[in-house]
């Protein structure tokens, strides 16, 4: 099983992960490619470092983004979580369902810092 990451605002993908309100945290069967179940977090306030570490105490270990600055996603990576930035809108099991069936279209990413 692994657990995705979905940073959201008003339900959707957030398109920069620090400015969103909640993360979904979907967990997934790459297997059978099924979505087991999702839970909706209150990420702590958005402080250099912290999303990085406390998503992967929550279990964390792939986190899709719309956009990400060069240094978070290096904080990701030193958390053995992977990331996929440039990912559109939309709700977080349509994302996951796609990125489950490697039909996930990233763009260029859409954080530039």
């Amino acid at each position: 099983m692994m657990k995705i990451a979905i940073p959201l605002a008003e339900g959707r993908l957030c398109m920069h992960f620090g400015h969103c309100e909640q993360f979904a945290l979907v967990t997934a069967d790459e297997t059978s490619k099924t979505i087991a179940g999702t839970k909706l977090l209150t990420p702590p306030p958005h402080e250099p470092g912290v999303l990085p570490r406390w998503l992967h105490e929550q279990g964390a270990n792939v986190i899709i983004a719309g956009g990400m600055g060069q240094r978070a996603q290096s904080l990701f990576a030193a958390n053995s979580i992977q990331v996929v930035v440039g990912a559109p809108t939309g709700t977080p099991e349509k994302i996951v369902g796609d990125f489950l069936a490697g039909t996930l279209e990233v763009g260029g990413n859409a954080c530039d810092h």
